[in-house]
């Protein structure tokens, strides 16, 4: 890794990294959702990649169960902020969200220096989205756009990803602006990942791309961060459970888990809560594994924590599924994460089902609304003001919808009670 990569922050960059991430009140633990709250997640090709936005809804259906939240995902390839604020009412405005995630400014820079003809047309969309989401009582997170990749955009011309990212910067700038004059919250995810970026090419080496091959679409480990970055803004606690084992007396777990039976040293438990899994390899950037040294996802949002009480020597061994790790008295009695002890556990199988339940779903809304829905605006221009015609595209919304449903619900129905055993063995 080069040198000019490690100073490239400017001091206002510093301070919002050393700082606040999120301006709300969700950052005091407020959550965001309301139960059968109807998210939308919103944003351009990196968003239709289906990947930040595969990882928040499997999280929020198998993190959160309890939330019921029916979720869409709005990736539309090369969009602006201005062009989606030309079609959101056609094209979300009738699925009637009731939480919007946005992620425009990618585009809108147009790859190049900052003018202020890029900055007033990205400020003109976003106000028009940020108040038309205001008008209808939807709650917000602005994301604002993430970075180019330090290492792999732009090679022939190295110096351009600071000249870029300083764009990307002040485009973030302005929609937290906005976010928060409208009291939405504002996930600023530009110095979030230039941050995560930055620590983990200097730990891994400037091949280690983190917004993606190409520099601009970041594969799974650079969607992680933005998955982190919006759930943090949605407000989630990041508690899955606790499962405590007495070695002199029966085991007890928290809300969304229940003992079935326990021993000394030994519970199995049934889970209707999972927790996040992880994918890839340590250093692998198309997994998710290998940004964790990097990024606070299971601190922060993946606490499933095990608790072993009255224990007689200085470690154990603590086995989970097939899986082994020793851990010493002060640790256990603490607490461990099993989630992040364990990345290879019970609940990797049945979360991988759900993730291919869920990428089949996107895939149908993508389809839906750029191949069908986007269309109905081009029928009423040429048709014009006609009441039979919006009660005939009122019919199609609600076919379109009917199928969205069944594939949610499909979803939902994935994260089924899942029975597991912990032992906990003195050593």
């Amino acid at each position: 890794m080069t040198m000019k990569h490690v100073s490239i922050f400017p001091l206002t960059t510093i301070l919002l990294v050393a700082g606040i991430f999120f301006t709300s009140s969700a950052q005091a633990g407020e959550l965001l959702l309301k139960k059968g709250d109807r998210l939308a997640i919103v944003g351009d090709s990196i968003t239709e990649q289906k990947q930040y936005s595969r990882f928040m809804e499997n999280y929020l259906l198998a993190c959160t169960p309890e939330l019921n939240l029916q979720i869409f995902q709005f990736g539309w390839s090369g969009e602006r902020a201005p062009g989606f604020a030309h079609r959101m009412d056609n094209d979300l405005i009738p699925w009637k969200p009731t939480v919007v995630t946005t992620a425009f400014g990618m585009n809108d820079g147009s790859y190049r220096a900052f003018n202020e003809a890029i900055g007033k047309n990205y400020e003109q969309g976003t106000r028009r989205i940020q108040d038309r989401m205001k008008g209808i009582g939807a709650r917000m997170v602005v994301g604002g756009p993430g970075p180019v990749d330090l290492d792999s955009w732009r090679r022939d011309k190295p110096e351009d990803d600071k000249v870029y990212n300083d764009t990307l910067g002040k485009l973030s700038a302005i929609a937290g602006r906005l976010a928060k004059e409208r009291g939405f919250v504002f996930g600023n995810l530009h110095p979030l990942m230039m941050k995560v970026m930055t620590e983990a090419k200097v730990a891994n080496g400037a091949g280690y791309h983190v917004c993606g091959g190409d520099g601009v679409h970041p594969a799974a480990n650079g969607h992680l961060v933005m998955a982190y970055s919006f759930l943090k803004g949605l407000g989630v606690d990041g508690n899955i459970g606790t499962i405590t084992v007495d070695m002199k007396a029966k085991a007890g777990a928290s809300e969304g888990h229940r003992v079935i039976a326990s021993g000394p040293g030994t519970v199995e438990v049934e889970s209707t809560r999972y927790p996040f899994c992880f994918s890839g390899a340590e250093k692998d950037p198309n997994g998710t594994r290998s940004i964790l040294p990097f990024l606070p996802f299971n601190e922060d949002l993946n606490r499933f924590m095990l608790v072993v009480k009255n224990l007689g020597s200085d470690q154990a061994e603590v086995k989970w599924g097939e899986s082994s790790k020793i851990f010493s008295r002060p640790q256990l009695e603490q607490g461990i994460n099993l989630a992040a002890e364990f990345i290879d556990n019970p609940f990797v199988e049945p979360f991988q089902r759900l993730d291919r339940i869920v990428q089949q779903k996107q895939q149908y809304e993508t389809n839906m609304i750029k191949r069908i829905v986007t269309n109905f605006r081009q029928i009423r221009n040429v048709v014009g003001e006609d009441e039979e015609l919006d009660e005939l595209l009122a019919g199609v919304y609600g076919k379109l919808g009917i199928k969205q449903e069944k594939y949610q619900e499909q979803a939902r129905a994935s994260v089924q009670p899942l029975r597991h055993k912990l032992s906990v063995r003195e050593k």
